[in-house]
C-alpha cells in the first residue's frame, strides 16, 4: 500500500500545471535602455575589451603546462602513447598491423607494375617504412595508413612523359637495357625528377601547414567529402583493371580520362587473361563470405583476417604451382636491386613542375584529410587539419630521399587497418616494421602472387566508399543544396580528375555556401492571441495579424548581396513600388538640405578657418514610393501619385483624393515618430525633408473612379524583427536607411526590434542614425515595438486594460501568460 501511494504521488507530480509568468514594466527602447543601465563599453567596439595603453607590455613567461601543450601539439603520438591501454588495444593493433603489413608488400611491388617506372625494391620499401613511421609520430588520425596512391603515381608518370622522359619500363622490357649507358643515364634522370616533384610537393605542404592554411577543410561539408571519396574510389577501381584483365595499357590523363580508359579496356577484353579474371572473382567471393565471419574479443567484434589469409595462402601456392597469371616478378626481375642514394634537387625543370607539385600537394593532403575525417567521425575523435598538413609534408620529404612517389592515404590499407580492429597508430608502426623485415628477407616469394588476387583486395576494400550512392535519395529529400553539391563534386572529380575536380568542387561549394548564407528569408509574423509570442502567419493558424501593423522577420544577416531582395519583398508586401525621383525633385531635395545647413550656420557666433569643412548633406533617398499600378486603374500623368495612410484611418471607408502637382505641398505628412521636421532641428546630412517640400510624398493615390472604397484600417507601422540578424554591412545599412526614409515620407513608421548590440554597433559605425532615424525607433523586444505602435495609433476606446483592471480579473485568468507594458 505504501509503494502504491508513493507511485500515485509521483504520478500526480508529473502532471503539474504549466508555469505562468507575469511581467510588468515600461516599454524599453534602445535609447532609454542604454541611458538607464549605463553601457560600460562603447558599442562601436562591438563588445571588444579595451586595454589601457599603459598596460600593453610585452611579457614573456615560461610554464610547464604551456610547454606540455605545445609538445603534445607538435608530437601527437604522445597523446595516445602515454594513455595506451595495453590489455585492451594491443591484440587489436597487432592483428591490424599484421594484416596491413602483409598487404603492403605485394602492393608495393604492384606500384612498379602500374607506373612502369622501375624503382629498386629496397628504395620502395624503405620509403614506405619511413613515411609510415613519420606519420605515426606527427599524424593525428588513428587509422590512416600512409603509402603510395595509384592515381597520384599515374599523374607523376604522365608528368614525366610531358617532359619527354619516356624511359619507362614496359612489361616486355629486357634486363639488357640497364647495361646500356644511355638508357641508364635517362633512367636516373627520370628518377631524379620524380624525387624532385615529391620533395617540392612535401615542401609546399609543410609551408602551408606552418602558415596554418589547413583550416580550409573546416569549411568543407561532409557532403563534398563523401562525393569526393566516392569518385576517387571509382578511379581506384578502374586503375585495377590492368591487373584484373592482365592487360597493360597506357593510362590516359586528361578530361574524361576514366571513360577513355574504360573504353580501351573493353576493346582489349579479347586479350584478357581468363585465369587472372577467375582468381579475381574467387577472391571477391571469399572476401564477401568473410563479412559473415566475426571474431569476438573482449565482447567486441573483430573482422576475420581474410586478406592476410589470402596473401599467405596464394603466396605459398604460387611458389609451388605455376598459375598462368601475370605477377610482378616479370617486371621486378628487370629492376636494379642496389640501393639508389638521394641526389640533389633537379632545378632545371622547376618552372615546369611547380604547378604540378602544387596540384599534387593539394590532392594528397585533401585525400588524407577526407579519409581521416571519415574514420574520426566513426570512432568519435578529432583530427587537426594543420598538423595533418605538416605530417603529410614530412612524409613526402622522406619519400623524396628514396626517389619514390608522392604519398598520401592508402585507401585499401586504411580500410583494412580500421576493420581489423586497429585502435591507434601502433598498428601502422607494427605493419611498417613487419613489411620492411619480410620484404628485405623474403620479398622474392611475394613476387609470384598473381596480380588479380591483389586487385581483388584493393577493389573490395574501396567498395564501402560507393555505398554513399544509396544516400542520394535521402539527401535529395532532406537538403537540395547538399544534393547539388554532392552531384557537382562527384561529376567534376569523376570526369576531370582528382585535382581539377577538387578545385571545381571547392569553388562551387563556397559559391553555394555564400549564396545560401546571403539569401534572405523574410517571414510575415502574427501574434498568438493573449500572448507576447509572434509566429509566422503561414505556419501557425492561431497567429493573427494586428490591424494597422505589419511585422516582418528577417532571418539572415543584411548585406549588399541580399539587401535588394529585402527591399523588393518589403515593397511587394506593402503593395507599393519605388520609382526614381525626377530631376526637379532631386534639385528641390538638394536645395532643401543645403538651405537647412545654411540656417544652422547662421546661428553660429564664431568660426575657425582652420576647421575642416562640414561634409555635404546626405540625401536620405533617391526614390519615392507609389501605389502599384493594376490593370483596372490608370493614373493621371499630372498627378503626384504617392501613397499616404492616415494616422487613424476610417473603419468604414478610406477616402481617395485627387491631388495634383500644385496640391502636393498641402498634403498631410501623417505620423511622424522620431523625426523633427523643423529646419532648425534638422541636422546636417541626415535631415528629413519638410512636409511642405515640393517633393513631399504624403499625398494619396489617385483613384480614377473617385468612389468610396471599403477597406480595413490602413497600415501605419512596419516592425522589422532583427532578432536573427547577425551583422549589417555598410551598403546594407545605407539601403535600409533609405527605405526607412521613403516609408516615413508616405506616413508609415518603421520600427526595429530585437537588435543585437553588435548590430547596433554596426549601425553606429556606418553613420546610420540621424535626426530622423534615432534609437527611439529601436526596441528591445518585438512586443515592446508592438505596444509602442498601438499606444500611438489606438483610439481611446480601444486601449488595453490597465494594471488595476487586470488585478480585478479572476485568478484563473491571471494564470495565463500576460505581458503588460
Amino acid at each position: 500500500q505504501k509503494e502504491k501511494t508513493a507511485l500515485d504521488n509521483d504520478t500526480v507530480g508529473t502532471y503539474r500545471q504549466p508555469a505562468a509568468y507575469r511581467v510588468q514594466r515600461e516599454m524599453q527602447t534602445e535609447e532609454h535602455f542604454q541611458a538607464y543601465f549605463e553601457r560600460k563599453l562603447s558599442s562601436t567596439l562591438g563588445g571588444a575589451l579595451q586595454i589601457p595603453r599603459e598596460n600593453r607590455q610585452l611579457q614573456c613567461s615560461f610554464s610547464w603546462g604551456r610547454f606540455r601543450k605545445i609538445t603534445l601539439k607538435m608530437f601527437p603520438v604522445l597523446n595516445w602513447l602515454f594513455s595506451y591501454r595495453f590489455r585492451e588495444w594491443f591484440l587489436r593493433d597487432l592483428h591490424a598491423g599484421l594484416s596491413v603489413g602483409m598487404f603492403q608488400i605485394p602492393q608495393g611491388l604492384l606500384g612498379v607494375w602500374l607506373t612502369r617506372l622501375p624503382l629498386p625494391n629496397i628504395n620502395g620499401f624503405l620509403s614506405a617504412f619511413c613515411c609510415s613511421m613519420t606519420y605515426v609520430i606527427f599524424g593525428t588520425s588513428h587509422h590512416i595508413s600512409v603509402g603510395s596512391f595509384s592515381i597520384l603515381n599515374v599523374v607523376v608518370t604522365n608528368i614525366l612523359k610531358s617532359l619527354n622522359f619516356n624511359q619507362t619500363l614496359s612489361s616486355n622490357g629486357s634486363l639488357d637495357n640497364f647495361s646500356d649507358p644511355a638508357f641508364m643515364k635517362d633512367y636516373m634522370e627520370a628518377l631524379t625528377l620524380t624525387a624532385s616533384i615529391t620533395l617540392l610537393t612535401g615542401i609546399i605542404q609543410l609551408l602551408l601547414g606552418c602558415f596554418c592554411l589547413g583550416f580550409v577543410t573546416t569549411y568543407v561539408p561532409k557532403t563534398l567529402i563523401d562525393a569526393y571519396l566516392t569518385a576517387a574510389a571509382l578511379h581506384v577501381i578502374v586503375s585495377q583493371f590492368t591487373f584484373i584483365f592482365d592487360v597493360m595499357l597506357d593510362f590516359y590523363k586528361g578530361p574524361l580520362d576514366i571513360f577513355y580508359n574504360l573504353f580501351h579496356f573493353f576493346l582489349a577484353l579479347p586479350k584478357a587473361n581468363a585465369t587472372s579474371i577467375l582468381l579475381f572473382l574467387l577472391s571477391m567471393v571469399a572476401q564477401r563470405l568473410n563479412t559473415s565471419i566475426m571474431i569476438t574479443y573482449k565482447h567486441s567484434p573483430i573482422a576475420f583476417p581474410m586478406e592476410l589469409l589470402l596473401i599467405i595462402t596464394v603466396t605459398i601456392i604460387s611458389n609451388r604451382i605455376h598459375l598462368h597469371a601475370e605477377s610482378s616478378s616479370a617486371v621486378v626481375s628487370m629492376i636494379p636491386q642496389r640501393f639508389l642514394p638521394p641526389t640533389p634537387l633537379d632545378l632545371s625543370n622547376l618552372s615546369k613542375i611547380i604547378l604540378h607539385a602544387f596540384s599534387l600537394a593539394i590532392v594528397s593532403y585533401f585525400l588524407l584529410v577526407f579519409v581521416g575525417e571519415r574514420y574520426a567521425s566513426l570512432h568519435n575523435y578529432n583530427i587537426a587539419s594543420n598538423q595533418e598538413l605538416i605530417a603529410v609534408g614530412l612524409c613526402n620529404i622522406c619519400s623524396s630521399f628514396f626517389k619514390s612517389f608522392v604519398v598520401s592515404c592508402a585507401i585499401p590499407g586504411t580500410v583494412i587497418q580500421e576493420k581489423t580492429g586497429g585502435r591507434t597508430q601502433l598498428a601502422a608502426a607494427i605493419g611498417a616494421s613487419m613489411m620492411l623485415v619480410i620484404a628485405l628477407k623474403l620479398g622474392h616469394f611475394f613476387q609470384m602472387i598473381p596480380n588479380g588476387i591483389l586487385a581483388a583486395i584493393v577493389v573490395f576494400n574501396v567498395l564501402p566508399f560507393l555505398e554513399k550512392f544509396l544516400d542520394i535519395p535521402i539527401l535529395w529529400r532532406r537538403d537540395k543544396y547538399h544534393f547539388v553539391i554532392w552531384l557537382v563534386t562527384f561529376a567534376a572529380v569523376l570526369c576531370l580528375g582528382l585535382d581539377v575536380g577538387l578545385a571545381i568542387a571547392m569553388g562551387f561549394t563556397f559559391f553555394i555556401i555564400t549564396i545560401r548564407s546571403h539569401r534572405m528569408k523574410m517571414v510575415v509574423l502574427g501574434q498568438i492571441p493573449n500572448m507576447n509570442i509572434y509566429r509566422s502567419l503561414s505556419v501557425y493558424r492561431a497567429a493573427r495579424e494586428i490591424e494597422g501593423i505589419k511585422i516582418f522577420q528577417c532571418c539572415s544577416s543584411i548585406s549588399f548581396a541580399n539587401m535588394n531582395h529585402f527591399k523588393t519583398y518589403l515593397l511587394h508586401k506593402m503593395d507599393v513600388k519605388a520609382v526614381p525621383l525626377d530631376e526637379s525633385e532631386m534639385r528641390a531635395l538638394i536645395s532643401l538640405n543645403l538651405s537647412d545647413t545654411a540656417v544652422e550656420r547662421k546661428d553660429l557666433k564664431c568660426s575657425c578657418v582652420c576647421d575642416p569643412p562640414l561634409p555635404p548633406p546626405r540625401i536620405p533617398y533617391t526614390e519615392k514610393l507609389v501605389k502599384r499600378c493594376h490593370a483596372d486603374s490608370d493614373s493621371s500623368s499630372s498627378s503626384v501619385n504617392l501613397v499616404h495612410w492616415s494616422k487613424y484611418g476610417d473603419k468604414l471607408s478610406s477616402r481617395t483624393l485627387l491631388v495634383g502637382a500644385a496640391d502636393a505641398q498641402r498634403a498631410s505628412p501623417g505620423f511622424n515618430t522620431g523625426c523633427r521636421t523643423e529646419k532648425n532641428e534638422d541636422e546636417g546630412r541626415g535631415a528629413c525633408p519638410s512636409p511642405s517640400s515640393a517633393i513631399d510624398n504624403s499625398s494619396v493615390q489617385l483613384d480614377r473612379l473617385e468612389q468610396p472604397m471599403y477597406l480595413p484600417r490602413p497600415v501605419h507601422t512596419i516592425i522589422l524583427d532583427f532578432s536573427m540578424v547577425q551583422f549589417v554591412d555598410l551598403i546594407g545599412s545605407e539601403l535600409l536607411r533609405q527605405i526607412i526614409h521613403m516609408f516615413h515620407n508616405i506616413g508609415v513608421t518603421v520600427l526595429i526590434a530585437g537588435c543585437h548590440s553588435s548590430v547596433i554597433a554596426d549601425f553606429e559605425k556606418n553613420d546610420f542614425f540621424d535626426s530622423c532615424i534615432t534609437k527611439e525607433m529601436f526596441f528591445l523586444t518585438l512586443h515592446d515595438a508592438v505596444l509602442a505602435a498601438l499606444d500611438k495609433h489606438q483610439k481611446p476606446d480601444e486601449l488595453e486594460p490597465t494594471a488595476e483592471e487586470f488585478a480585478e480579473e479572476p485568478l484563473a485568468e491571471q494564470q495565463k501568460v500576460e505581458y503588460l507594458a
